[in-house]
């Protein structure tokens, strides 16, 4: 048997795969577990945040706190549900202080019970981890594998404001880093959408590239039309902002022109399945194209 590599994220993934074999966790192929437990639907997702990686050492650790249960509600937000609590583990450090302050205030703005956790200590960059516990408000819970040929792609909203507020933020610019600092979950917008929609995920990882998940995990092509993608950022980045990823929009898949519940942007469509997953203006992207942030070793 040939064993897949290790080396970077997707080889991790694709080896932990046979150890993920209950239902819940949907092959590794999604962004949450979804757990059924009686009458109730459970979504269960982790995510971490690591110094110099996620965020820069010189931030502000309220800040940290923020975005560390703001990725992971973004990820309940993609599967239409509402949170229930959270869980997470703390590596202590300097500002620990600050970083319960931000914490604290995206909880209360949610209405998130803080449930448990740990606390660790050790050498080298900081590591802060978080489990969200949410409750589906509709089932099936969407997934990135519904998408039908013949449908259309959608966007709630612009990408670019996080990789610009990252850029001042590393510079010193005068221009609001909110986005990058502080995402705001679109919990609300899950919802609406979630009964509707037939492949959904946020954008954490980068607009092109998180397309091309959906792709590969429904077995379709997905065209994006760069020129409707609406945009927080300079004509200029428009490629950049494609691929930077932070913007937790959410990207989803329905029946062309719908009156959605919300207002959304349709960015291309969905085709039957090509040699390539993804056509950027009708074009694969070319070799070497990274679309997006992976991790590597």
């Amino acid at each position: 048997m040939t064993r897949p590599s290790l080396d970077g994220e997707e080889g991790l993934i694709a080896a932990l795969r046979a150890l993920a074999t209950h239902p819940a966790a949907r092959g590794l192929a999604d962004d949450a577990a979804v757990l059924e437990i009686g009458t109730e639907t459970l979504i269960l997702t982790q995510d971490s945040m690591v110094e110099g990686i996620h965020y820069l050492a010189s931030q502000d650790m309220a800040d940290v706190g923020w975005k560390l249960a703001a990725t992971n509600l973004s990820d309940l937000a993609a599967k239409g549900a509402a949170p229930l609590g959270v869980l997470y583990t703390h590596m202590l450090g300097a500002n620990d202080d600050r970083f319960i302050e931000g914490l604290a205030e995206i909880l209360t703005e949610y209405e998130v019970p803080l449930l448990g956790g740990d606390t660790v200590s050790a050498d080298g960059p900081r590591c802060f981890s978080l489990t969200a516990i949410g409750r589906a408000s509709v089932t099936p819970v969407p997934s990135r594998s519904g998408a039908q040929p013949g449908e259309a792609i959608y966007l709630t909203g612009p990408v670019g404001a996080a990789m610009m507020g990252f850029e001042a933020l590393q510079g010193g610019a005068a221009r609001d880093t909110a986005a990058y600092c502080r995402p705001v979950p679109l919990l609300a917008q899950g919802r609406a959408l979630a009964p509707f929609v037939s492949a959904m995920m946020d954008v954490s990882d980068g607009l092109l590239l998180d397309a091309g998940r959906i792709a590969e995990a429904s077995g379709v092509t997905v065209s994006i039309d760069t020129a409707s993608v609406p945009l927080d950022a300079p004509e200029t980045r428009r490629g950049d902002a494609l691929r930077w990823g932070d913007d937790y929009q959410l990207l989803f898949t329905g029946p062309a022109n719908t009156a959605w519940p919300i207002p959304v942007h349709q960015i291309g469509t969905i085709e039957t399945r090509k040699e390539a997953g993804l056509l950027v203006n009708g074009i694969p992207p070319a070799a070497g194209d990274s679309l997006g942030f992976r991790h590597s070793r």
